[in-house]
């Protein structure tokens, strides 16, 4: 059996006073984006994956697939949502496991339903993340008639991404997803083609990486840290004090550099936040989180990052089938993703770089007994790439003045 969420985390669970927090005057931040988790299983078995992979089980819990009255609840409430905060746009993610294996029909009924559940002048945009095995011609026309846009997670070069995103029976998965971005490339194709997601593998060639990331002509790239925490450390590299800033600062150089690169949104959001702006992302800045999940049994949950912390580290006792979201805004968890510095650990307010990494992704700071006040597991990797971006960016400024 799961712990209760205080046992294990005390921050924010059990510490977190958010009656006090509001009177403060911090007020909720409404939910910009769901995640829809439409089919619990995955036609892939990597490694690292946090869902199936990591402490938290309960996919094992619920149903393989997303009831329609589950769907349909998430989205009425979604749109109530949108009505009472007067937002003019929002996005919805489906998710997984491979949210393809949901069907094409079904998809194409839930794009449909989901535009016709929003107030006029409320744009609902629709993505899915998949790792591109299903992704073939029909599925592809599918997306672009239901003006969906897949992000697709992909590994670096052939050898390094069949490391870890293998079949169930041991098969590397590169070759299939190479055909599916292929595809996607097409000139009548992108407008379904949101970009790359890639998980940082410290170990691997960076360069390498990013040339194969390049050579799929991406809209845009995620470069995302592996979830790890205090208790679960990243792997380490031996000899390498920061390996992780290491990978990403060989990147950003070459980014940096170029005429024309693609959008990669931790570069562009550590720069932003060096200029003085904000983040778009959860791995840099003090951003308030928007965004809520909803599982396929109708759970209202956190993002589910935390699954890699704990069992249960995500829920909230609600559902879609019996509550309004707006219940889920004075939950701790999310209340605690909002309020910027004061979820801090001392450490993280002491220290002179903490506008830039804001403390890192919220997942990472977890340590038992604890909670999520502790400096992120990554932080001498952060403080070095923002120390870095910092630099080159200045370099960048006296150079023009």
């Amino acid at each position: 059996m799961a712990p209760a969420p205080h046992t294990a985390a005390p921050w924010p669970y059990a510490e977190l006073d958010v009656a006090a927090v509001r009177a403060a005057g911090h007020l909720p931040v409404p939910f910009r984006e769901m995640v829809l988790k439409v089919h619990q299983r995955c036609n892939l078995a990597c490694s690292y994956c946090y869902v199936y992979e990591h402490p938290d089980q309960t996919w094992r819990e619920r149903p393989r697939t997303m009831p329609d009255e589950v769907r349909d609840a998430a989205l009425t409430r979604f749109a109530a949502h949108a009505r009472k905060h007067g937002l003019t746009r929002v996005r919805i993610v489906l998710h997984g496991g491979e949210p393809l294996l949901y069907g094409r029909e079904r998809i194409a009924e839930l794009a449909q339903s989901a535009r016709a559940a929003f107030p006029d002048g409320c744009r609902v945009d629709i993505g899915m993340q998949t790792n591109g095995v299903l992704l073939d011609e029909r599925n592809v026309a599918m997306l672009l008639e239901n003006g969906i846009q897949a992000g697709v997670s992909v590994d670096g070069v052939a050898a390094d991404h069949d490391r870890h995103r293998r079949t169930p029976n041991g098969r590397g998965s590169f070759a299939a997803v190479e055909r599916a971005l292929t595809l996607l490339q097409k000139p009548d194709n992108r407008p379904a083609y949101a970009g790359l997601l890639c998980t940082v593998a410290a170990g691997t060639n960076p360069l390498a990486c990013y040339e194969q990331l390049r050579a799929f002509d991406p809209p845009a790239i995620d470069l995302l840290l592996p979830h790890a925490n205090r208790d679960s450390p990243p792997p380490p590299v031996e000899g390498r004090a920061t390996p992780y800033a290491d990978w990403l600062i060989a990147v950003f150089d070459r980014w940096y550099a170029e005429e024309a690169p693609p959008r990669i949104r931790i570069f562009e959001d550590a720069i932003n936040l060096v200029l003085g702006g904000a983040s778009r992302g959860e791995q840099l800045g003090l951003s308030p989180s928007g965004v809520v999940v909803v599982e396929s049994d109708g759970a209202i949950e956190q993002v589910d990052a935390l699954k890699s912390a704990y069992e249960g580290a995500c829920s909230t006792g609600l559902d879609v089938l019996r509550h309004d979201l707006d219940e889920a805004l004075d939950h701790p968890g999310i209340v605690a993703r909002q309020i910027g510095r004061a979820a801090l650990a001392e450490d993280c307010l002491s220290c002179p770089a903490v506008a830039f990494c804001g403390g890192g992704h919220y997942a990472h700071r977890y340590r038992h007994g604890t909670g999520f006040r502790s400096p992120s597991v990554y932080c001498a990797d952060l403080l070095a790439l923002v120390r870095h971006v910092y630099d080159r960016v200045a370099v960048s400024l006296g150079r023009r003045s």
